[in-house]
C-alpha cells in the first residue's frame, strides 16, 4: 500500500539544522529585528566614541574670547572692595636719562619683564624695523669682547640688554656664563622666540679696546645719535683690528718695574730692586715663549715664576747681602691673578654663581701654577743650603715716602701691564696711591689688623672706581684693578711656601689661609665700595636709591 507523504511547514521548523545553517551570531528565534538606524557615509567612527544611550554631562556654551585685562564676570562694581592707593602714590617706572646707561640697564635688568618700560623709538633700517638676527649677532659679539676683556657677568648682561633696546627689540633675556652667552627675544606672548648663542674661546686683557667697546654702547645707547647696524658693525671691526697700545719691549719692562717697585714695598733696597726686575723680565719672556708654543696657562705661570725665586736662592747661596725674601716676593707680585679674582667674588656677590665658581677655578689653577713654580725653586734652594729666613722682608722700619712712590709705580707699571688707555693711567696711579697710604695709616700707624686695614682701603679703590668711571661713562675695571696692586698678599704667599719646603706644613697652611683671606678682603672691599657709590652718591640726574632692587638671582630683602 503506497502513502504519499505531504510536507509539514512547522515540522520543518521544529526538525535540528545543521552546524552549517546555524550561525552563533544569528538572530534567535522571537526575538525582535529592529530596522537599521540610517547614518552618513561621511561621519566617522572611533573604538574610542561614546557609545548611543549613554547620557554623558555636556560641557558649558564657550564664552567669547576676551583679554586678560577684561573683568571677570563674577565681578559686581555695588560690592566690589574700596581701592586702595599706597600714601606715596603709586609707582612710575622713570630712568632718567642722564643717568650711564650701565645704571639704567641694570635696574632694568633687575625689574620683571611686564614691568620694563616701554623703549624709545628704535633706529630701524627700513619700515619694516630691524633685522632681528643681526641685532641679535651684533649684541653676542660686543658681550664677547667684553666678557673676554675680563668684565663681570652683570655689566656684560647690561650692555646686551643697552644693544637690543637700541634697536628696539625691548622683549630680550640676555644670559651669560664664563665661556658661553645667549639671548633671547620674543616679540609677544604668542609668537616664537629667536634665540642666539656665542662661545667665548680666546681671553686678553686689554682695556683700552674694553673701553672703545663702552663707548660703542654708549653711542648706540644714546638717542641723540643714530647709528646703523652696518655702522655698528664697522666700528666693532675696527675694535677688532686695533693693536695694543703698548709694544711687547714696554710690556716686559712694566713687568720688571712692578716686580721692583714690589720689592721695595716689602723692604728692599736699591739691589734688591734690579734683581727683583730682572727676574720678573725673564720670567715674562720665558712666559712668551711657553705661549707661543701653545703652551697652557697653567704652565706659563709656573715658569714665569720661577726666575724670580731661582735669582732669590742664588744670592742667598753666594752670601750676598740683599734681602732674597723681598727679591722673591716682589716676583710674585707680578703673577698673582688679581684681577681675575676680584671679577669671580663680583660675579658671586651679584648672583652669577656659575660664572663665579669658574673664574675663582681659574684663579685656583693659576695660584697652583705660580705656587709650583715657587715651591720647587725652594725645595732645591733649601737642599743646597740657602738659609731663607721668613722674617727678613719684615724686618725694616716703616718708609713712608719710599712706600707711596713705590706703590704709585706698582699701580703705573700694573695699568700698562692691562693695556690702559694713557688718559686713565694717572688716575689709577693716584689711586693705587691713597689704597697704601690709607693701609699704611690703618695698619702702621693705628695697629690695626691687616685684613681690615685691606678691606677699608680697597673699598676706597671700588668707591672711587665707580665714581671715575661713572662720570666718564666707562668702565670700572681701568681705574681698579691696577689700583689693588699694593694690597695683592706677595708677602703672605711666599712665606708659606718657604714654610713648605722647609717642612713647616702647620706655619705653610696658616700662611697661605692668610693670603687667601686678604685676598677675599681685597675683593669684598672693591665691591663693597662700588655698592656704597651706587647707594649713597647721586648720580646727576638720577634718582633715589631707596627704591633699588637687590641683584639679579637673589632675594633681595
Amino acid at each position: 500500500m503506497r502513502q504519499e507523504l505531504v510536507a509539514d511547514p512547522e515540522a520543518d521548523d521544529r526538525k535540528p539544522q545543521s552546524d552549517e545553517a546555524r550561525s552563533a551570531f544569528a538572530q534567535p528565534p522571537g526575538v525582535v529585528q529592529q530596522a537599521p538606524v540610517a547614518e552618513d557615509e561621511s561621519s566617522t567612527t572611533s573604538e574610542f566614541a561614546i557609545p548611543r544611550g549613554l547620557g554623558t554631562p555636556q560641557p558649558p556654551a564657550a564664552e567669547a574670547e576676551g583679554s586678560a585685562f577684561s573683568v571677570p564676570r563674577t565681578y559686581d562694581a555695588r560690592s566690589a572692595p574700596p581701592a586702595f592707593t599706597p600714601p606715596a602714590g603709586v609707582p612710575l617706572v622713570r630712568l632718567t636719562k642722564d643717568v650711564p646707561w650701565q645704571d639704567r640697564m641694570r635696574a632694568m635688568l633687575r625689574m620683571p619683564v611686564t614691568e620694563r618700560p616701554a623703549p624709545e623709538p628704535a633706529h630701524k633700517e627700513d619700515e619694516a624695523g630691524p633685522a632681528v638676527p643681526r641685532v641679535l649677532d651684533l649684541t653676542l659679539r660686543i658681550g664677547e669682547l667684553l666678557l673676554a676683556g675680563g668684565e663681570n657677568a652683570e655689566d656684560v648682561e647690561a650692555a646686551m640688554f643697552a644693544v637690543c633696546r637700541s634697536y628696539g627689540l625691548d622683549r630680550c633675556e640676555p644670559n651669560v656664563t664664563f665661556t658661553l652667552l645667549s639671548i633671547s627675544y620674543q616679540p609677544s606672548l604668542v609668537d616664537d622666540p629667536v634665540t642666539a648663542s656665542r662661545t667665548v674661546r680666546r681671553r686678553g686683557t686689554d682695556y683700552t679696546r674694553l673701553a672703545a667697546v663702552f663707548q660703542l654702547v654708549d653711542d648706540l645707547s644714546d638717542e641723540e645719535t643714530s647709528i646703523s647696524l652696518e655702522e655698528a658693525y664697522g666700528r666693532l671691526a675696527e675694535i677688532r683690528r686695533n693693536r695694543h697700545p703698548y709694544p711687547g719691549w714696554a710690556l716686559t719692562s712694566a713687568s720688571g718695574l712692578l716686580a721692583g717697585a714690589a720689592s721695595v714695598l716689602v723692604g728692599g733696597g736699591v739691589a734688591v730692586f734690579v734683581a727683583a726686575a730682572l727676574g720678573a723680565m725673564l720670567g715674562d719672556r720665558l712666559a712668551w715663549l711657553c705661549a707661543g708654543r701653545g703652551l697652557p696657562e697653567f704652565y706659563q705661570f709656573m715658569v714665569a715664576a720661577m726666575p724670580p725665586a731661582a735669582i732669590g736662592v742664588a744670592l742667598t747661596v753666594t752670601h750676598v747681602d740683599v734681602k732674597a725674601s723681598a727679591v722673591i716676593t716682589g716676583g710674585l707680585f707680578a703673577l698673582l691673578p688679581g684681577r681675575a679674582l676680584v671679577a669671580g667674588v663680583q660675579d658671586g656677590l651679584t648672583g652669577f654663581y656659575i660664572t663665579a665658581s669658574a673664574r675663582l677655578l681659574e684663579v685656583m689653577y693659576f695660584f697652583v701654577g705660580i705656587v709650583t713654580g715657587v715651591l720647587v725653586v725652594l725645595y732645591f734652594g733649601v737642599k743646597l743650603g740657602a738659609e731663607l729666613n721668613p722674617e727678613a722682608a719684615l724686618s725694616s722700619a716703616e718708609r713712608p715716602v719710599w712706600q707711596i712712590t713705590a706703590s704709585m709705580l706698582l699701580s703705573l707699571t700694573f695699568a700698562v701691564l692691562l693695556q690702559q688707555e694713557r688718559s686713565t693711567v694717572l688716575m689709577v696711579t693716584l689711586n693705587g696711591g691713597v689704597a697704601w697710604v690709607v693701609y699704611g695709616a690703618m695698619h702702621y700707624a693705628g695697629d690695626i689688623s691687616t685684613v681690615a686695614s685691606t678691606a677699608v682701603a680697597a673699598g676706597l679703590v671700588g668707591l672711587f672706581g665707580q665714581m671715575l668711571s661713572r662720570y666718564q661713562f666707562a668702565s670700572a675695571l681701568p681705574y681698579t684693578t691696577a689700583a689693588i696692586g699694593p694690597l695683592l698678599p706677595g708677602s703672605a704667599t711666599y712665606f708659606g711656601l718657604l714654610a713648605f719646603a722647609q717642612n713647616d706644613v702647620d706655619r705653610g697652611l696658616a700662611s697661605l689661609t692668610r693670603a687667601a683671606t686678604l685676598a677675599m678682603a681685597i675683593a669684598i672691599g672693591v665691591n663693597l665700595g662700588s655698592e656704597i657709590f651706587r647707594l649713597f652718591l647721586r648720580v646727576p640726574g638720577g634718582e633715589s636709591a631707596a627704591g633699588r632692587r637687590a641683584a639679579k638671582r637673589t632675594r633681595g630683602f
